[in-house]
Formats: C-alpha cells, structure tokens, sequence
C-alpha cells in the first residue's frame, strides 16, 4: 500500500518513553503494508540473487530496470558464467561501476556451478560466500525465496529499529540481534516467516514514511509507540 504524499502534516502522538512494542509494531505494519515482499523483481532463486548483488549502491527500482534484459540474455547461472564482460556489463551499466557489476555476478555464476551445481545455496555460509554476496544478501535470498525467517539488515531496517528504541547500534549484525531479541521479548517472532515479514515491512515503511531526512511522524500509524530516537 502506498502512502499519498502530503504537504500537509499533522501532529504526532506524544514520543512514548519506552522501546515500541515489537507485536504490536508488526501488528500495525501488516495492516498497512499486507504485502511483504521485497521490491526486487524475480522470477527464481537466481534471479533474486543477482538482484540483490546488483542492488549495492543503488535502488531497486533502477536494478528492476536491467534485469529483464539481463536474465532474458542469460537466464541460468551455465549462460552468466559463460558471459562476455563486456556485454554484461553495458547491460548493466545503468547502476553504475558497470564492469564491477558484471565481473561480479559472472563471478557469482561460475561459483555457483563450481560448488553448488548450479543451484543456489539454501544455507547461510554458502549464501554468503558467493560472489558480491555476504550476511544480508544470503538473509533475502533464504528469508524471501527459501522461507526462512531472517532479519536482513539494510539502511531502513537499521534506521527504523534505532528510532524505535530496539537497538542502540549501527553494525547491522548487532541490530539484528538486538532487534530478534525484543522480539522475542516482546511476543512475536515465532511463526515460521515473521523476522522475513517484519524485515520487509520495515524496509517499506522506511522508504514510503519513516524517511532518513523527513520522517512523516504526523502520518505514521506507529506515531503513538515510536520514542523517535534521534528524530528531532
């Protein structure tokens, strides 16, 4: 669900004193954002993990724009890895750092045929250890295509889960400890996919109203829980 921007704002709930409320934080957020799914388009496994590698330094929008082309031209991790560069990476070109983008994810390819047999991994190690992956991107590719619940950390979710009052830190390992240990303190968290779903709807509403420069607090259905931390 999108949020219609305004100019006009209106007042925010009084700050509360106290961390907000994970249940009741991922209650609301279901309500607002019912679908939870991440804003890559992807048809497969691959193609989320390609997408999330290339999302590095850019937006998902901008990526949604080169994939088609890219996974048309090369749709399995045999014709990436056989990939010239140099077409690849014009392909690719409109994120920027074009030729490092397109050594990347050949280089994601040929590893996932070298040690995977051209699958991509279900495991965390092996997600990680790919090409231009690392934690986060094995924690989309596992939470969002494989159904795991996992908290994978970005921007939004880092900034969200500070004004929110769950975490004090900025090292996105530590956030999401910290962030999985009120939720279990707080009630939530046990169904199979709920650290995958909150993650993703907290990266929603980052993007559509609780923004890094102007936080739209008076519009926010989370105004009356949220403490604000660091939101003047």
């Amino acid at each position: 669900m999108q949020i219609p921007r305004s100019t006009h704002r209106t007042a925010a709930a009084p700050r509360s004193e106290a961390p907000a409320d994970a249940a009741l934080v991922a209650s609301r957020l279901e309500d607002l954002h019912v679908e939870a799914r991440t804003e890559l388009d992807h048809g497969d496994a691959l193609e989320l993990l390609v997408a999330t590698v290339l999302s590095a330094q850019t937006t998902d929008v901008r990526v949604n724009q080169v994939t088609p082309e890219l996974f048309s031209r090369w749709p399995d991790p045999a014709a990436l890895a056989g990939a010239e560069e140099a077409a690849v990476a014009e392909v690719v070109r409109p994120l920027g750092m074009g030729p490092t983008r397109a050594r990347r994810i050949i280089a994601l390819a040929q590893e996932l045929l070298a040690r995977h047999g051209g699958r991509v991994p279900d495991d965390q190690a092996g997600g990680a250890a790919v090409p231009g992956g690392g934690r986060k991107t094995a924690q989309v590719v596992r939470g969002a295509w494989f159904g795991h619940s996992l908290l994978a950390v970005d921007t939004h979710v880092g900034r969200l889960s500070r004004r929110l009052g769950w975490t004090t830190q900025n090292d996105p390992r530590k956030v999401e400890e910290d962030v999985v240990a009120r939720m279990e303190a707080d009630g939530t968290g046990a169904d199979a996919e709920e650290l995958t779903v909150l993650g993703l709807r907290l990266i929603l509403h980052g993007r559509r109203v609780c923004t890094a420069r102007a936080p739209r607090c008076g519009q926010c259905v989370l105004s009356d829980l949220c403490p604000r931390v660091g939101v003047s």
